[in-house]
């Protein structure tokens, strides 16, 4: 307490010269409860996401499981020439992509609609009803997301009732490769199309009210009001959003889950994605060098997509992630 009392003091004194460290240091002892609340993300930041980076030598170096944790012998690239020569790894790498685009298409627009749709509801209630019933599918364990998609699917479900009802066969949805790209994203988008929207109407609800009365008495219609205004007001954020979409376009994202829980050896050819393929290759087999190249190949090119898109976006839009 004395401290505290001194610092203050310090502050308050006209001839008392400022320095970094005094800021700090009164800033610390006023709001030291959330210095001590960022413990907890800070280490576990440390542990679980920057310590297993130096993991990644060991696509390098060979790896044996109780061996040296750092790998042993000499520093190599033959984990990556290895990796792409494999036919599997270009599949698995083809279907990542064409899954992830195809999601990102339908995702991105439905979610950015279903928000200015919410936003135009006037009716409080109803607005907080929607919203609630269009969030609870992001909360629903993928397990449980899974299990009731392979009901849904399967040869007795509702879709195949339906099918036979108008006097079609019945379909094998998840033993057919072709279906499984169409599975993922009506899923998907049904998943987080709610969810989706929360950042975009916390930037609507910043909009002033004034810009659409004065839209109004000019005539604009009510297309005319969010085409110009709605959306300029909240393009900072559409185009942060898509810049992150972009960069994980290759990654596994919430992906892995589904894709593991869905799939099986008749629809790998489809199916198939970086993120299963290294679990397949690495706890699977036990290659883990191989393994940890393939993951370590995937991250950077999610990287040069980001800077990419984000470079890309500030030129067009004067809008960027950093």
């Amino acid at each position: 307490m004395s401290k505290m009392g001194n610092s203050r003091k310090e502050l308050k004194n006209p001839n008392y010269r400022y320095s970094w460290r005094s800021v700090f240091s009164h800033h610390f002892l006023r709001n030291w409860q959330i210095y001590v609340m960022l413990i907890v993300p800070v280490v576990y930041y440390i542990v679980f996401r920057y310590v297993p980076m130096f993991g990644n030598i060991i696509a390098f170096r060979k790896y044996r499981a109780g061996g040296n944790l750092f790998g042993s012998g000499k520093l190599t690239l033959r984990y990556f020439q290895q990796f792409t020569k494999d036919k599997s790894f270009w599949r698995a790498f083809r279907n990542t992509l064409t899954l992830n685009i195809t999601y990102l298409l339908f995702r991105f627009p439905l979610t950015l609609i279903f928000a200015l749709l919410i936003n135009e509801i006037r009716n409080l209630h109803w607005k907080k009803f929607v919203q609630t019933v269009s969030y609870l599918p992001h909360f629903i364990s993928m397990v449980i997301v899974c299990g009731m998609i392979k009901e849904l699917v399967s040869t007795g479900g509702p879709i195949n009732s339906l099918i036979v009802a108008l006097g079609g066969q019945p379909i094998q949805f998840l033993a057919v490769a072709k279906y499984f790209v169409g599975i993922f994203t009506i899923s998907g988008v049904w998943q987080s199309i709610g969810w989706g929207t929360i950042l975009y109407l916390a930037a609507m609800s910043n909009i002033n009210p004034s810009l659409y009365e004065a839209a109004a008495v000019d005539g604009a219609g009510h297309f005319q009001r969010v085409w110009h205004i709605t959306l300029p007001s909240i393009l900072p954020t559409i185009t942060t959003l898509l810049i992150l979409d972009i960069g994980g376009l290759v990654g596994s994202g919430g992906a892995f889950e589904k894709v593991f829980l869905l799939y099986n050896p008749m629809i790998y050819s489809s199916a198939d994605i970086v993120s299963t393929y290294v679990y397949r290759m690495g706890i699977g087999s036990g290659n883990y060098s191989y393994a940890t190249a393939v993951g370590l190949f995937e991250g950077l090119i999610n990287l040069v997509l980001l800077t990419i898109a984000n470079v890309t976006s500030k030129k067009l839009t004067q809008s960027s992630l950093f």
